[in-house]
């Protein structure tokens, strides 16, 4: 065990003392010095999948638990990342005392580079996600120190003096390695936060779970509380392991024709390892297809994945080798590891479905192995892949035709039950699914686990817990989300994305009006339109509008006309009078009148 601890500097004096905090919700006489309820919370991470950021209170500071990505909102229809709006926990920086990584996953780690930096406080992980964070880091050139913002542990178990939290980690299996149970330990009483986990200890590349150290945190009458994955809770079946998907593989590649493309997560060491035993046991050799282009990236992609598997003894070097590698080699012989799974746009398979890859084009004759599932949201983008590669006659194997094609990262009903056997909180607090999937966890939790009490929370509540006491929630506060578009951030509400939500529903109507100073017009109103007229090939709509503008303008007093505003409600009353009664009375554009002066 490996314990890190923080440099404590000596108490600040104060001039004049400040007035004692306090949140909704405690008693009279308490304050943060002297309440002795730990406190928790999500800004994302609950009722939905993705978005992970948790945070733990406890004497006025805060801890935060995982700060990851979210899927982007299809409505939205624009950005490139989306993660938690942090505006509450930035008024509370100076009490914030770290960021604790439970593993190397996008939806727990990918938000760091954009929230991190808000806040400059130390990061405390394993070493698999602190190189991920550092070559992210270095990539977009961000300001840090990666010898002291960033404090590995030990990825077999650790004690982290994180003051006043103490902070236990133990290894459990997941779909990356090194993932990390905590035990959250204050004198309050103690909580388990799984972060992503199964019982899959088929992995030959990691231990399997500290199952000695989780019975015993989980028979610890102080343990308040228990914070669990919720993701798969539904599936009824036993987890399928990844040796299992070793064997499937081999089967697959040793009955194709051709070349076998094989796709999944990037940062799943164990399934490429498990990709590059199945091409052995089948007669090929494995590779990974690198960037078409061999300038350095700002994002760590699977080229990188494998040297750090190589680097972390995960993977050996004749593993698995390139693609450029083994080009020469007869088809037959090769097997390819590419990315792809999801439908992402400019990921491998995407651009070899569009033909997009120069050096390596599919033929009739490959197999492809989508070696995953369908992330939610990503539904319609893997649904176009299969279907182009069913019509370019590519035999596929998917979760939906092929049995033991992927192991799961996350626990189902069985892995859930034996976790229960062994883990007795107080409370529970299912967290990371859907709504239903939070609420089968929790009841397994009371019905096998003996839990008195299940807190199924909305992001925003913050649940206050305390040793034989009810929990209950405290204080609620308002949450949302940031979409990262280019270099500008944008809020769910922000304006602009309102216009476009607007835009792709309804259309819009560009109005150019060459008016006086006074008002009036000096000429014919100039419209154009997108989704309202474009297909109007007489013009009929177009000039309607020009009209009904005119009149309207024209019946404006020398007073009105003086406002623009006024200017600008004539233009859309006279022309949803055209719109609507062409195309229905529901139909609402946007409107934009600009002003050219003459």
């Amino acid at each position: 065990m490996v314990k890190v601890r923080e440099k404590k500097t000596a108490p600040v004096k104060e001039s004049a003392p400040k007035s004692p905090k306090k949140i909704q919700g405690m008693n009279r006489h308490e304050t943060d010095a002297n309440d002795d309820k730990i406190y928790f919370m999500a800004l994302g991470g609950l009722e939905h999948i993705g978005q992970n950021m948790y945070v733990y209170k406890y004497r006025g500071k805060y801890l935060v638990v995982d700060c990851g990505m979210g899927f982007l909102d299809e409505e939205i229809g624009a950005g490139d990342v989306q993660y938690c709006d942090t505006t509450w926990l930035e008024k509370r920086k100076k009490d914030v005392v770290g960021f604790i990584v439970t593993h190397g996953h996008e939806d727990h780690i990918g938000a760091l580079k954009y929230i991190w930096p808000k806040f400059r406080k130390p990061i405390y992980c394993t070493r698999f996600p602190a190189e991920i964070l550092r070559r992210t880091f270095a990539g977009i050139e961000l300001d840090f120190n990666p010898q002291t913002d960033i404090v590995e542990f030990d990825h077999n178990g650790a004690t982290l003096d994180i003051a006043p939290f103490e902070v236990e980690t133990f290894h459990v299996t997941h779909s990356v390695p090194e993932a990390q149970m905590l035990i959250i330990k204050t004198p309050a009483g103690k909580i388990l936060h799984t972060g992503d986990w199964t019982f899959n200890d088929d992995i030959p590349i990691e231990a399997p779970t500290n199952f000695a150290r989780l019975s015993e945190i989980g028979s610890d009458p102080m343990l308040l509380a228990c914070m669990c994955d919720s993701t798969n809770s539904s599936r009824q079946t036993k987890q399928v392991t990844e040796t299992q998907v070793r064997e499937t593989l081999t089967e697959i590649m040793k009955n194709a024709p051709g070349r076998v493309f094989v796709t999944g997560y990037s940062r799943s060491l164990a399934r490429i390892k498990m990709f590059a035993e199945a091409a052995r046991a089948a007669g090929r050799v494995a590779a990974i297809k690198e960037r078409s282009n061999p300038n350095p990236v700002p994002y760590v992609g699977l080229p990188e994945f494998r040297e750090m598997g190589i680097s972390f003894g995960y993977l050996n070097k004749d593993d698995v080798y390139l693609h450029s590698e083994i080009k020469d080699l007869p088809a037959e012989k090769q097997a390819i590891f590419l990315t792809g799974s999801q439908g992402e746009k400019f990921a491998m398979l995407t651009r070899l479905c569009h033909g997009q890859v120069k050096e390596l084009k599919l033929q009739p004759t490959d197999t492809v192995v989508f070696s995953a599932i369908i992330i939610p949201g990503r539904e319609q983008d893997v649904s176009y892949l299969y279907n182009k590669l069913a019509r370019m006659g590519i035999k596929t194997h998917t979760i939906f035709d092929t049995d033991n094609v992927h192991a799961s990262g996350h626990a189902g009903r069985p892995e859930l039950e034996h976790f229960y056997d062994m883990v007795h909180p107080q409370v529970s607090v299912p967290m990371h699914g859907d709504y239903i999937n939070e609420m089968l966890n929790g009841k397994m939790a009371m019905e096998r686990g003996g839990a008195k009490h299940m807190m199924v929370l909305h992001n925003g509540e913050m649940l206050a817990l305390s040793n034989g006491n009810e929990p209950y929630v405290a204080e609620t506060i308002e949450t949302s989300y940031v979409v990262m578009e280019g270099e500008t951030e944008r809020s769910a509400d922000d304006q602009v994305y309102k216009n476009r939500k607007k835009i792709a529903a309804n259309g819009a109507v560009f109005v150019t009006l060459p008016v006086d100073k006074r008002g009036f017009l000096k000429g014919t109103p100039e419209v154009s339109s997108a989704g309202i007229f474009e297909s109007d090939e007489t013009g009929f709509m177009k000039r309607q509008i020009q009209i009904e503008i005119t009149r309207a303008i024209d019946g404006l007093t020398k007073t009105e006309r003086k406002d623009k505003n006024n200017l600008v409600r004539a233009v859309q009353v006279a022309s949803n009078k055209v719109v609507r009664a062409a195309l229905g009375a529901d139909k609402k554009p946007q409107y934009s009148v600009h002003f050219v002066q003459k």
